[in-house]
């Protein structure tokens, strides 16, 4: 067992800690930034047990962290503080052992809430999309500007990648900034009480619209400073009645905005007006109007947190993107392989819009990331898929995500395809994704993109990688 003294700054409970689902992209930066701190943490998973990217896994273990089956084996002192997610069910065998030991319980919210709480200069970053983007360019800001932050993201920072740590959704730093993203899925984001908060856009994805507009109004009203995007109508009505608001938009009235786009391939140039400022020329290393409109977020709360505009500015510049935010993984045969995180209609769109900037015919392959999601937003996914796809274009999808357990399967995939057909799109429901993969590899021509799309399953990434490999083996 590790004998490490716990930091001054660490987590008020000593632990042990035990992670229940560990390998989640919410769970495993949350889990690191708590070994960090010189505590001990052990956890299970079951895409472990799965044998599922094993390299996950594996930088774990270098960084101390004891790994278990999910069968109840790790869990064996009353002293642990058991932590999960809202989806780990009681009947899993580690809330099982734990319910008897008596082991104080945690939500993963909430021990990321206490964090970030009794942080100096707490930074939370909300909205349906583009959450991990933003957190990952203001830790970049901050880091590059000196200010060591410590960040908590769901998507693996290719900035802070080093060969110790593939899997950078964390950073450890020493100094007053705590940035993470807050999740309004679970309704935990009434947990947060930021500094600096921003928000980015307000639209379907796992709540309804009026409980979405309650939960991020109150996110606002509890921060010092409000960072938002007014391009976004729903967004711009929520804040009508807040006084400290640094406003953003592209190529619309705000405090801070982007104008003139120049999109590239992999890049975008625009020009960054602050009023009463001069233009300064900005270009991102990541595509899309979507990531200037997030470039703007997180310029704007690095500048609420005491950086200098032109120094926010510049070192952007310098952010490299996440892992499977429309992330290029490899072309072979003149083909190229995109792997994206778009699940949620507005994530789509972007995804598919930016790619439409650019010539060559889009094979996608689109897997929900669970039946509850599809059944809440499936006729929304449809319609985005209707609207956004371009005559030539072709939709396959598989299965759900699914990882056992015991949510209603009855909305599959099948239904979102026939209306996606319906439409006048070449749509097919192939529900082993092995197949629905090999009949785009089968279709593909030179020039044509394949982008493989859908969030909550780390072997999406994998499956890329095998249809890159694949194209260069033909």
């Amino acid at each position: 067992m590790d004998q490490r003294k716990p930091a001054d700054d660490a987590p008020y409970f000593p632990g042990p800690y035990f992670f229940v689902g560990i390998g989640g992209s919410g769970m495993m930066p949350l889990a690191m930034i708590v070994r960090a701190h010189g505590l001990t943490v052990a956890g299970s998973d079951r895409g472990l047990d799965q044998g599922h990217t094993a390299p996950k896994f594996a930088a774990l273990e270098r960084s101390g962290v004891a790994l278990f089956p999910q069968d109840g084996s790790g869990v064996t002192d009353a002293r642990q503080r058991v932590v999960a997610s809202a989806a780990v069910e009681d009947s899993v065998p580690d809330i099982v052992a734990a319910t008897r030991l008596g082991c104080p319980r945690m939500r993963r919210a909430d021990l990321l809430a206490e964090l970030f709480n009794a942080a100096a200069l707490p930074i939370g970053v909300a909205g349906t999309s583009g959450k991990s983007t933003v957190t990952g360019m203001i830790g970049w800001i901050l880091h590059a500007c000196g200010r060591d932050p410590t960040v908590m993201n769901g998507a693996v920072m290719k900035n802070f990648v080093q060969p110790d740590a593939p899997f950078a959704s964390a950073l450890v730093g020493g100094g007053e900034a705590f940035v993470s993203e807050v999740d309004e899925s679970d309704g935990s984001i009434a947990l947060y009480r930021p500094a600096v908060a921003v928000l980015n856009n307000v639209s379907l994805d796992h709540k309804g619209l009026d409980e979405l507009r309650q939960l991020f109004g109150d996110f606002a009203r509890h921060a010092r400073r409000v960072v938002a995007n007014v391009g976004d109508a729903e967004t711009a009505a929520l804040l009508a009645d807040l006084p400290a608001v640094t406003s953003f938009a592209v190529e619309a009235d705000a405090d801070l905005v982007a104008t003139d786009l120049r999109p590239e391939p992999f890049a975008i140039r625009f020009d960054l007006i602050a009023r009463g400022e001069a233009p300064l020329p900005v270009r991102l290393g990541v595509p899309g109007r979507h990531n200037v409109s997030n470039a703007l977020a997180a310029i704007g709360a690095c500048v609420a947190a005491g950086v200098k505009l032109a120094d926010a500015a510049h070192a952007v510049e310098g952010f490299t993107g996440l892992r499977r935010r429309f992330e290029l993984v490899g072309e072979a045969g003149g083909v190229a392989v995109i792997d994206d995180f778009g699940h949620n209609p507005d994530k789509i769109a972007a995804t598919l819009d930016t790619l439409h900037a650019h010539p060559g015919r889009l094979l996608v392959l689109f897997q929900p990331h669970g039946y509850g999601p599809l059944k809440q937003m499936g006729r929304e996914l449809a319609q985005t898929f209707a609207e956004r796809l371009a005559p030539g274009d072709v939709l396959a999808m598989p299965d759900p995500a699914y990882f056992g357990g015991t949510v209603d399967r009855t909305v599959g995939s099948a239904a979102i395809v026939d209306a996606v057909a319906a439409a006048g799109h070449e749509a097919l429901y192939i529900a082993d994704r092995a197949e629905a993969a090999a009949h785009l590899l089968a279709m593909a021509v030179p020039g044509d993109r394949i982008v493989v799309m859908g969030a909550r399953d780390d072997t999406l990434s994998l499956l890329a990688a095998d249809m890159v490999a694949t194209l260069a083996a033909r």
